[in-house]
């Protein structure tokens, strides 16, 4: 039952970089994270071979996707194809969930992230 069953409440939040607190969950192909992300709170230009999709369940992100920027509101869910560069702002204090596919096996094993390689350049 572990492996079908998760409890976001269960599983110990990691900031993976300032302001970006996510619990994280792996099935056998995807990960989905829960983030608690700080009012203005940058997440650096950067991009990954995982198509990603934003769902957005409190606050309002800033995102642009490949020079496209739209502002995401509670209920609203954005697709970030593979590859695609990629950055955003918290203009609020929000709760967002992001689903990878494929598997994101740097958040999976606690090796560093292109976040993290994002923030350091």
């Amino acid at each position: 039952m572990s492996d079908i069953l998760f409890d976001w409440e269960k599983i110990e939040p990691r900031t993976v970089i300032p302001g970006f607190h996510g619990r994280f969950m792996h099935s056998g192909a995807m990960t989905f994270v829960l983030w608690q992300i700080e009012a203005g709170a940058m997440l650096p230009l950067h991009a990954h071979l995982h198509e990603q999709v934003v769902h957005q369940f409190e606050g309002e992100l800033e995102v642009t996707v490949d020079g496209q920027t739209m502002v995401l509101k509670p209920g609203m869910v954005a697709v970030v194809p593979p590859n695609a560069p990629h950055s955003g702002r918290a203009l609020t204090a929000c709760r967002t969930m992001d689903v990878f596919h494929p598997l994101r096996e740097d958040y999976r094993t606690g090796a560093p992230s292109v976040l993290q390689q994002a923030i350091r350049e």
